[in-house]
C-alpha cells in the first residue's frame, strides 16, 4: 500500500467517522466538533484529488467560518435541549418513514444514472485546459470572468439567508436594556445633562 492509499483510506474513514458522530452526538457541541473532522477529512480527499483550492476554501469557509460560528451559536444561545428531544419519540414513525422514501429515491436515480450523449465535449468546451492553465487560475476564470452573474447572484442569496437568519433568532427581552439610536440622537441636550454643584467634603 503506497502514502497515497494509506492516505486515502485514512481522510475517508476521517469523513465518515466525523459524518456518523455529527449526527449521532446527543451534545450539540461535540456534534459541531465532530463537523469539523469531518470537514478536514474532505479536504484532505481534494488535496488528493489535485483540487488544493476546493481544499484550501473548505478549511477557511465552513471549518474556520460556519463551524466556529455555529458553534459559538450553539454555546451562547439558552437552548433547552431536553425539551427538544422530548417529542422525538413521537416523530420518530414520520422521520422513518421520510428516510425510507429518500433512500428509494436516491437508489433509482443512481440505478438509472446515466451520462447523456456529448456531455463529455459540452464540459471540455467550458474548462480551459489544464496543460496551460492551472486548477486555480481556471476556477477564477470560470467564477470571475465566465460566470460572474451567476456568482454575485449566489452571493446575494446567501445574505438574504444570513439576514433571515438573524431576524428568525432576534428575540427581545424585558430584562435587557437595548441602545436606541434615535432617542440618543433627538435627545434634549437641557435634559442630558445635570450640574451638580457639590460642596467640599460633601462628595460622593
Amino acid at each position: 500500500m503506497s502514502v497515497a492509499d494509506f492516505a486515502f483510506y485514512a481522510f475517508a474513514l476521517t469523513t465518515l467517522v466525523g459524518g456518523l458522530f455529527t449526527v449521532l452526538a446527543r451534545n450539540p457541541v461535540h456534534s459541531v466538533l465532530w463537523l469539523i473532522s469531518a470537514f478536514i477529512g474532505s479536504a484532505g480527499l481534494f488535496v488528493l484529488l489535485g483540487a488544493e483550492f476546493l481544499a484550501m476554501l473548505l478549511m477557511i469557509v465552513y471549518v474556520g467560518a460556519v463551524a466556529v460560528l455555529f458553534l459559538f451559536v450553539v454555546m451562547m444561545l439558552d437552548v433547552d435541549f431536553a425539551e427538544l428531544k422530548a417529542g422525538m419519540a413521537k416523530y420518530m414513525p414520520v422521520a422513518l418513514l421520510i428516510a425510507v422514501v429518500l433512500l428509494m429515491q436516491m437508489g433509482l436515480i443512481l440505478g438509472t444514472w446515466q451520462f447523456s450523449d456529448g456531455v463529455e465535449a459540452a464540459r471540455a468546451a467550458v474548462t480551459p485546459d489544464i496543460n496551460q492553465v492551472e486548477n486555480t487560475a481556471a476556477l477564477g476564470m470560470l467564477i470571475y470572468d465566465d460566470y460572474f452573474l451567476l456568482f454575485q447572484l449566489a452571493g446575494l442569496i446567501l445574505l438574504v439567508a444570513m439576514i433571515g437568519a438573524i431576524v428568525l433568532t432576534l428575540r427581545h427581552r424585558k430584562d435587557i436594556k437595548r441602545q436606541d439610536v434615535l432617542a440618543q440622537m433627538y435627545r434634549d441636550p437641557a435634559k442630558a445633562l445635570e450640574l451638580v454643584d457639590v460642596k467640599p467634603g460633601q462628595g460622593l
